[in-house]
């Protein structure tokens, strides 16, 4: 989707700018997916939802790929760049590191969105909903035995 033409360095925009950006990306991914799974009840969509938006959700997938060396030394700049951005607000819900990270990761999808990087996106979200989808699966087939 390209509305108009954006006119500022992308390596020097404000990482937070990045994570705004990125929240809505990944909030559209993530309501994609759970539609296309057949959730189609609007409070079951938010319950879902909150299983790959939330701080803790995204700060363990940041710390995957990163233990896992999965990003470009570009993409990594960027997420080190989100995390270590000084936000204004006190997280509710979570402690500031993990809101760090969580901020990091949205400012990745932020840039990746920007630059036009569709397909490393679509891959790095598919790869984040199979690490927020594995504990459960495993404690779903735990409970079976």
């Amino acid at each position: 989707m390209k509305i108009t033409e954006v006119t500022t360095d992308l390596r020097q925009l404000n990482a937070l700018a990045l994570a705004y950006m990125g929240d809505a990306v990944l909030d559209m991914y993530v309501r994609f997916h759970l539609i296309a799974k057949g959730n189609v009840r609007p409070h079951r969509l938010h319950v879902e939802a909150t299983r790959y938006v939330s701080a803790k959700a995204q700060a363990a997938v940041l710390h995957h790929w990163l233990k896992e060396g999965r990003l470009s030394p570009e993409e990594e700049a960027v997420a080190k760049r989100g995390r270590n951005a000084k936000s204004g607000t006190i997280p509710k819900n979570t402690d500031v590191n993990t809101y760090r990270y969580a901020t990091g990761l949205e400012a990745l999808l932020g840039y990746l969105y920007l630059t036009e990087q569709q397909p490393r996106m679509d891959e790095l979200v598919q790869h984040l909903f199979v690490i927020v989808d594995t504990p459960i699966e495993k404690e779903a087939s735990q409970g079976e035995k």
